[in-house]
C-alpha cells in the first residue's frame, strides 16, 4: 500500500508542472546512448507520448553520429579528417542525408507512433525551414599547436529558421521529428550540428524549454558535484575558469545562445537515465542542470 501511495504522491508533485506547461512548446534534442540502447529508445518514445498527452507540444531534433559512422564503414567510405575534425565531402553528405533523413528519422517516428501519438519526420530542407550557409575555411590548431586552415566541406551554420511549418504541425497535433540538415540559398544540403539546430528551432518557436539529452549527468562543479541550476552569467564564469571544459563547453554555449534568443530555460539531462525527461520536468528536484537567463527567476 505504501508503494501505491507514493505513486499517487508523485502524480500530485507533477500536477502543478502539468498545469503550468499545458499548451507550451518543448524542444528535445535526442542523442547519445539513448538513441542506440533498445530499452532507452522505447522509454524515450513513451516519455514523448506522455508529454503530448498532458498537453505539451513537443518537437524532437535528433542526431545520429554512430549510425552515420556505421553506414560509412559498411559502404567502404573512408572518412577524411582535418585537425581531428571530420570533413563532410559529397559522398559523406549523401550518407548523412540517407541515415539522418531516412533510417534514423523514420525509426524515431515509428517508435513515437507506436505509443499512439501522431508523429511526422522532416528535415530542414522541407519547406526550406532551416536556411544555412557553408561554414567555409577556418583557422585551427593542429596536434603540434600550429595554426592551419581547415575546410570541413558541407558543414553548415544556420542563417535562419522559419517556424511556420513546425507551428502548423504542432497545431495539427503532430510531434515533428527533425533531422538536422539545412539548405543553402543555392539548394545545397548541409550538415548541421544537432544541438545547434535544436537551440535555433527552440528560439524560433519561442519554446518554454529546450531539453538537451547527453551522456553525462549535467554540468558539474569543481568538486564533481552536479549543479542543478545555473544562470547564464554563472555558466559563463564556469567556462572561463575551466570548471566547464571539453565536450560540455559547446553544450553550455548552445544553451546560452538559446536563452539569449528567448528560450526560457534549457535543461541538460542524462539520456542514459530512464525517464530523465519526465524526472527533470515534473519533479521538484530534477535530475539534470537547468540554465536560464539572469533576469528570469528559477
Amino acid at each position: 500500500m505504501d508503494a501505491l501511495i507514493q505513486k499517487a504522491a508523485t502524480l500530485h508533485e507533477a500536477l502543478p508542472y502539468i498545469q503550468r506547461f499545458h499548451g507550451r512548446v518543448f524542444v528535445v534534442k535526442y542523442g547519445g546512448h539513448a538513441m542506440v540502447d533498445e530499452t532507452l529508445k522505447r522509454s524515450f518514445a513513451r516519455d514523448v507520448a506522455l508529454l503530448r498527452y498532458v498537453g505539451i507540444q513537443v518537437v524532437v531534433v535528433h542526431g545520429g553520429g554512430p549510425q552515420i559512422n556505421e553506414t560509412l564503414a559498411q559502404m567502404g567510405i573512408v572518412p577524411t579528417f582535418q585537425s581531428g575534425l571530420r570533413v563532410t565531402d559529397d559522398a559523406t553528405m549523401d550518407v548523412v542525408e540517407m541515415v539522418l533523413g531516412g533510417k534514423v528519422n523514420s525509426e524515431i517516428v515509428g517508435l513515437i507512433a507506436d505509443e499512439g501519438v501522431r508523429a511526422v519526420g522532416l528535415s530542414g530542407k522541407d519547406d526550406r525551414f532551416i536556411r544555412a550557409r557553408r561554414r567555409g575555411p577556418e583557422q585551427k590548431l593542429d596536434k603540434e599547436g600550429r595554426q592551419v586552415t581547415v575546410d570541413l566541406g558541407r558543414v553548415g551554420d544556420i542563417e535562419s529558421v522559419s517556424p511556420n511549418l513546425l507551428g502548423d504541425l504542432l497545431r495539427g497535433g503532430y510531434v515533428p521529428v527533425v533531422a538536422p540538415i539545412g539548405q543553402s540559398a543555392s539548394g545545397e544540403a548541409l550538415n548541421i550540428n544537432a544541438d545547434t539546430a535544436a537551440g535555433r528551432i527552440a528560439a524560433a518557436l519561442s519554446a518554454e524549454k529546450l531539453m538537451l539529452m547527453t551522456d553525462v549527468a549535467g554540468v558539474k562543479d569543481q568538486n564533481g558535484e552536479l549543479i542543478s541550476e545555473l544562470t547564464s552569467e554563472a555558466a559563463q564564469s564556469l567556462i572561463q575558469s575551466g570548471v566547464i571544459s571539453g565536450g560540455m563547453i559547446p553544450k553550455v554555449r548552445c544553451a546560452l545562445d538559446a536563452v539569449e534568443r528567448g528560450v526560457k530555460k534549457v535543461h541538460i539531462v542524462d539520456g542514459r537515465t530512464r525517464h530523465a525527461l519526465l524526472l527533470e520536468i515534473f519533479t521538484d528536484q530534477g535530475v539534470g542542470t537547468e540554465i536560464k537567463k539572469d533576469n528570469i527567476s528559477l
